[in-house]
């Protein structure tokens, strides 16, 4: 199940907040704010889709993810890569370190990662 670009946003407001009430989630927003009934209505979606739950107080509901952020994305990368890469992490670490404009300490912060990865292998 995918979050469509405005569930997406609320959603990544909401891994900031990792729970929150509609005014907070409001808050969140940049001007110009959305309408407390739009972000009810990608709340209801994203609750629908099992993303998010709530508890209730009272009249207020305090909204919660469901999924964690982490496993959002990695769902996302592994997909990009199946559909772009041919399902090769290689060509796609290829083309990340190639055609993204990472500095050389970037690119050792990386090189240290896949070194670390591989011993623990």
């Amino acid at each position: 199940m995918e979050l469509s670009k405005s569930e997406e946003q609320l959603m990544q407001y909401l891994w900031k907040l990792e729970k929150a009430f509609m005014k907070d989630l409001l808050d969140a927003y940049p001007e110009p704010k959305p309408a407390t009934t739009t972000v009810a209505t990608l709340l209801k979606r994203m609750i629908g889709k099992g993303f998010v739950n709530y508890n209730t107080y009272g009249k207020s509901r305090e909204y919660f993810p469901l999924v964690k952020k982490e496993d959002y994305f990695s769902k996302h990368v592994n997909g990009l890569i199946k559909t772009f890469f041919n399902d090769s992490a290689s060509q796609f670490a290829s083309f990340f370190t190639r055609k993204t404009d990472l500095t050389k300490t970037e690119l050792e912060a990386l090189k240290q990662i896949i070194d670390k990865e591989i011993k623990s292998k």
